[in-house]
């Protein structure tokens, strides 16, 4: 195969919870520019249809936007079922939804913290159970996690006061590592992406001027004084879900400017 042949995702169709906005578009948006047609989830359907009319408008791709709390069950199964009526079948799943929630470490309530894992982590394994049995069913296909560099580290109380986000994401890692042992057999391959800090809603924040101090320190950290956009983003998650890294399973690949590293 042509080395331009292996990042092509013509044919395929890729389910991107968390698709409205943030690293989800930007993926959602690579995906579809490299071939894919497009499932986009999140609470909200006014994001999603924008981003939907977007991406469509731009790439050309077929874009279906429906709305799913990953929280819950019963939206992961509703919605599932629409997108199979639609397509038929689901190739690439980037489970990209996730929330945080900022509170002082020791006042973090518990309620908190039971909704940060039902999102991140429990979410992520209803959705990726009942997607990798349809994917056993057609021969194969390809899963993308969103974990993050927290995952592996603690953070700084000013830039991050969200204790248990580190540990869904760390808890994302594993089960990325995981089920690519477990799904091989059916020849489903699992990786997950680690970003670092990106420029996206969830980080909007840090840009505000009374977090001046807190963008600092985030900016003196990251070796390449920037956080990422949505160029850093799309380039890595084709190559994933492409056949270019057909030998690739089970790895979290740290996307993140060097933060880890120093």
């Amino acid at each position: 195969m042509k080395l331009q042949d292996l990042f092509k995702l013509n044919g395929k169709v890729a389910l991107v919870t968390g698709g409205g906005r943030g690293i989800g578009k930007f993926i959602a948006t690579g995906l579809a520019e490299a071939g894919a047609d497009l499932i986009l989830t999140s609470r909200k359907i006014k994001n999603l249809e924008a981003a939907a009319q977007e991406i469509a408008k731009e790439t050309g791709a077929t874009v279906f936007p429906i709305a799913c709390d990953v929280a819950k069950a019963e939206d992961i199964d509703s919605m599932v079922k629409a997108a199979m009526d639609k397509f038929g079948r689901i190739d690439i799943l980037v489970n990209n939804a996730g929330a945080t929630w900022g509170a002082p470490t020791l006042d973090f309530p518990l309620e908190r913290w039971d909704q940060l894992f039902n999102i991140n982590v429990r979410g992520v394994w209803i959705l990726t159970q009942k997607v990798a049995n349809i994917m056993k069913n057609q021969g194969g296909g390809n899963i993308i996690n969103i974990s993050s560099v927290m995952g592996f580290r603690g953070s700084e109380e000013m830039t991050h006061p969200a204790v248990p986000y580190n540990s869904t994401k760390a808890a994302i890692n594993l089960l990325t590592m995981n089920l690519a042992v477990k799904l091989a057999p059916y020849k489903i391959r699992v990786n997950a992406i680690a970003p670092g800090f990106f420029r996206t809603d969830m980080m909007a924040y840090i840009e505000k001027p009374e977090f001046k101090a807190a963008h600092d320190l985030v900016i003196d950290s990251i070796p390449l004084r920037r956080v990422g956009d949505m160029d850093d983003m799309k380039g890595l998650a084709v190559f994933l879900a492409s056949d270019a890294s057909a030998y690739v399973t089970g790895h979290i690949v740290v996307n993140d400017g060097g933060l880890l590293a120093k």
